[in-house]
């Protein structure tokens, strides 16, 4: 009896989220997310995170151009009740057999990468490498890349191989900026995030 009233009581706070989620009147220069049981609000990125995202979001461009598959940045990603709004993310240029029945973003399971650009400070790096990290694999995001200035001068992440009832990804390359990572599978296989994008490394 008490695991079928914890269990009722988890999906009415998840309704609960979705509805407040929907109904809020997001303050300029903030994003307002759903992530293990939260509405989380960031700000949006200084100048050196959206002159990353920017490039990254034009290499995309002209990679995946002809593949039926685009880059797409800050926008909602729905996996269930969660809200997601990754800084970059890979998705079919042709969004209607992937659009939210209600309209309000895209449904995770169309989502082959997801990227976040990591801002300065323990809550944004705790964010973007724990929570998010747990989220995205959670929802079965083949791809997920974190760009983080403040690793050891900077490096970038690629995760694959989700584990969805784990809530963690299988494997992960760790590769300092200044060097190519190289994205391993899906549409966007074989883009390489490299100087060119992430900048050299910042010893």
């Amino acid at each position: 009896m008490s695991a079928l009233v914890s269990e009722v009581t988890v999906v009415n706070l998840d309704q609960v989220l979705w509805q407040a989620w929907k109904s809020m009147d997001v303050p300029e220069g903030f994003r307002a997310e759903i992530i293990e049981g939260t509405i989380t609000l960031s700000p949006t990125g200084e100048t050196r995170h959206f002159t990353v995202n920017r490039r990254l979001g034009r290499a995309l461009y002209d990679y995946l151009s002809g593949t039926g598959y685009g880059p797409a940045q800050d926008g909602n990603v729905i996996a269930d009740l969660k809200v997601f709004i990754p800084d970059v993310f890979v998705a079919p240029d042709d969004t209607d057999d992937i659009e939210h029945p209600e309209g309000v973003g895209v449904l995770a399971s169309g989502v082959s990468m997801v990227v976040e650009t990591v801002s300065p400070g323990a809550e944004a790096r705790k964010r973007d490498h724990v929570l998010k990290r747990r989220a995205y694999a959670g929802a079965g995001i083949p791809v997920y890349v974190i760009i983080d200035d403040c690793d050891e001068g900077g490096t970038v992440t690629v995760l694959t191989g989700p584990d969805r009832e784990r809530r963690a990804y299988e494997y992960s390359a760790r590769i300092p900026c200044g060097k190519e990572a190289v994205i391993p599978e899906g549409p966007a296989k074989g883009f390489v995030i490299g100087p060119g994008i992430t900048g050299e490394r910042r010893d």
